[in-house]
């Protein structure tokens, strides 16, 4: 089993397929962590027992009577605040004595089949309770009555741990929870370079590595949303370890709002990272009796470097996170109207784009922004999500059935969370946008946020939306979001509940979201937010695919998605071929095809030789869809590494397939540019496709092939297909 307690040491350990965590009650009730790292078969840990000299500035539990235990040196599995730690710790409960003084204490324990997901909130799951155990251990603060549940779901075939806490209100009086978080780790070295993911607007997720340094090394976002500026991912990386060697420890929020990742390097050269939802602009009110969930945080450890441990998620979200009829079936290739008309277009365009994309072999065509209300720009409309008939003449109806005669599907796009101040829902109710009282509202993209924490405005979203694809035949939608949280207020929360309203906000949303997928099981929803401002797990669970970014250029898009890659499969990342002019169509495609790939075009204006390349690229996307969508990623020739080049690698699960895609970032001449494949079979004999060349997998990997003689002009890019015999 991949928990066990061992009564006697009064450990606990949890086996991963390729990790182990030692848990150990301590003296008093003290929950501490002695060991997370690479599997081990021990079963005796005698020379683990925590034993440290403590400072007079150092608190120490004198019951014990130990001099050496201070928590503020202890390897403590949850600290709390205020009560001898001085560290960044996980939790902070201000009692109703109005100090926030907290400590947390073993009480008891349960291990059960499955897993668990906290209430109203995405979570990993699976189809047989065998696949995974659940471990929950119960603390408590002996003074305030708060109890906290730390649930640890091992997933035996996979190297991870998903973690989050419940926390319980026993007591008799109102408490205030100041932070929470998912999941606090201890490492007994600061060894480590902090791995993350940074950008904005147009260049989302650019890989950092930076040394662990003592203090405190963090990334967040206040905005309200997982943002574009920094994801909620985090790798402790070796000091030393590649891409494909060394220790690697992977951090992800299953989470879509504010959160923190901070990593704590002690004067001990210790480091805990802690996970969660961002302390600042949070504080939650609990009743007795009343309890709170906070999201999941997922941990993989790999011995495989930054490659190991992206293809460990991948592995886990298309098993474990990703749901519904798209987590499996073919995806329809589509066609978005967005670049190619904005909000200029009418019925026949838009039929024009469907006839045009036929004779491509396109299975959809999604309209875009500007469908909706009296919708001619962005200035208004968000909110009136009934058809603007000026541009459907007849409705959505007849557009529908034309597009669908020609044999394609339809898709649509929506952006619920938002409201527009020229709009007739907000001159009705214009307290349904978030603000503060006597304060003027920010203003983005000429819009406001809608109140999401509201029961009564998600219903009136929902039955507009439901409207809608209850009468007609629509098979995706486009879910976006194009600014993030200020004046973040609610007419419905006032004290003690007033700084609730980012959580609710995202909880709301998630409602909805839910209700979309269950009423519609059969709908593709694909997640956008001003591009891939909210590429995270928490969108992953309802949505199969996230748009990566707004931007289509190709040799731009290179790094955008390599830095996804780090944790999220290639099936999750939106990538369409555009009319972006720094390559042609061959680099558009191979780019693209690393992901879900698709096109953001007006077909009308490709010209005979790009309709040619065009068909050529519908028919490799369904050759090459199982490799790419499910295959195992290596990333081979790295572009913040390598100025000139990239490369990526997809390797079938039994290893008899797999397709190479290089890209010319900078021409130089160089005659022996040998590649070494990654992930082969070394005792299986591959042929290159399109030659009678053959090559063993070992010759493949260790020597390489000299690739000079393929295209190398700036933006020149090729694929090679092998496949064993």
């Amino acid at each position: 089993m991949p928990i066990t307690f061992l009564e006697d040491k009064k450990i606990f350990k949890l086996d991963t397929s390729s990790s182990t965590t030692i848990l150990k009650i301590w003296d008093e009730g003290y929950l501490l962590c002695l060991y997370y790292g690479a599997k081990i078969p021990d079963t005796s840990f005698d020379g683990y027992e925590f034993r440290d000299w403590a400072s007079s500035f150092s608190p120490r539990n004198e019951v014990i009577g130990e001099n050496a235990f201070s928590p503020d040196t202890a390897p403590l599995e949850y600290s709390g605040f205020g009560t001898g730690d001085f560290r960044k710790t996980a939790a902070a409960i201000r009692n109703a004595d109005g100090n926030d003084a907290t400590d947390f204490r073993y009480v008891s324990h349960t291990v059960s089949p499955g897993v668990k997901k906290p209430a109203g909130m995405p979570g990993l799951w699976t189809v047989n309770e065998s696949d995974a155990e659940t471990l929950d251990i119960l603390l408590r603060d002996r003074t305030t009555g708060a109890e906290v549940t730390l649930h640890y779901t091992v997933f035996a075939d996979h190297p991870a741990v998903v973690r989050f806490v419940t926390l319980k209100n026993a007591s008799d009086k109102p408490l205030d929870i100041e932070k929470l978080y998912s999941a606090s780790v201890q490492l007994t070295t600061m060894d480590f370079d902090f791995v993350h993911l940074y950008g904005r607007w147009g260049a989302e997720r650019n890989m950092a590595r930076s040394p662990i340094e003592h203090g405190h090394t963090s990334i967040s976002s206040t905005r309200g949303s997982s943002s574009h500026y920094h994801n909620p991912f985090a790798a402790l990386v070796r000091h030393g370890a590649t891409e494909d060697t060394g220790e690697v420890y992977g951090f992800n929020l299953v989470y879509s709002g504010s959160f923190d990742i901070t990593a704590d390097a002690d004067y001990y050269e210790t480091v805990r990272l802690n996970m969660g939802i961002n302390p600042d602009g949070f504080l939650w009110h609990l009743e007795p009796g009343e309890t709170f969930d906070t999201p999941e945080a997922v941990l993989v450890f790999s011995e495989e470097g930054l490659g190991g441990m992206s293809r460990a998620f991948h592995r886990l979200y298309l098993e474990h996170l990703i749901r519904g009829k798209y987590r499996t079936e073919k995806r329809p290739l589509l066609i978005n109207s967005w670049e190619a008309a904005f909000f200029d277009f009418d019925t026949d365009k838009l039929v024009s784009f469907a006839e045009r994309a036929r004779e491509i072999g396109i299975d959809m065509l999604v309209m875009d922004d500007g469908w909706f209300g009296r919708r001619n720009n962005d200035t208004c409309s968000l909110g009136d999500w009934w058809v603007n008939e000026d541009k459907l003449p007849g409705g959505l109806g007849v557009l529908i059935d034309r597009v669908n005669a020609l044999g394609l599907k339809f898709g649509i796009w929506y952006e619920p969370e938002m409201i527009s101040p020229d709009s007739d829902l907000f001159r009705a109710h214009p307290d349904w946008c978030l603000h503060v009282p006597n304060r003027p509202n920010s203003i983005a993209r000429h819009q406001y946020v809608i109140d999401m924490s509201r029961a009564d405005v998600r219903e009136n979203i929902w039955a507009q939306i439901d409207a809608v694809l209850s009468k007609y035949k629509i098979d995706y939608v486009k879910w976006d979001f194009n600014r993030n949280l200020s004046e973040a207020g609610s007419a419905l929360l006032s004290a003690p509940h007033g700084e609730e309203i980012f959580h609710r906000f995202v909880l709301g949303t998630y409602e909805i979201m839910g209700r979309l997928t269950e009423t519609y099981p059969d709908l593709l929803l694909e997640n956008c937010s001003g591009g891939g401002g909210r590429f995270d797990p928490g969108m992953l669970y309802f949505s199969p695919q996230i748009w990566a970014s707004d931007n289509t250029d190709a040799l731009e898009r290179i790094a955008i998605q390599f830095g996804t890659s780090l944790c999220y499969p290639a099936s999750a990342m939106g990538a369409h071929v555009s009319m972006s002019r720094r390559t042609g169509f061959e680099t558009k495609g191979n780019v693209a095809m690393w992901g879900t790939f698709g096109y953001e075009l007006d077909p009308n204006r490709l010209t005979e030789k790009d309709l040619e390349i065009v068909k050529g690229q519908v028919t490799e996307y369904h050759k090459y869809y199982e490799l790419i969508h499910y295959g195992d990623l290596y990333r081979v020739i790295d572009p913040w590494d390598d100025a000139y080049r990239a490369a990526w690698e997809f390797v079938s699960p039994d290893k008899r397939e797999a397709l190479y895609t290089e890209v010319v970032l900078r021409y130089r001449h160089c005659p022996t540019h040998f590649v070494r494949f990654k992930g082969l079979d070394p005792e299986k004999t591959y042929t290159l496709e399109g030659t009678d060349q053959k090559y063993s997998g070992a010759l493949l990997m260790k020597a390489g092939l000299n690739l000079s003689r393929y295209p190398a002009g700036c933006g020149a890019s090729f694929k090679l297909h092998f496949v064993a015999d």
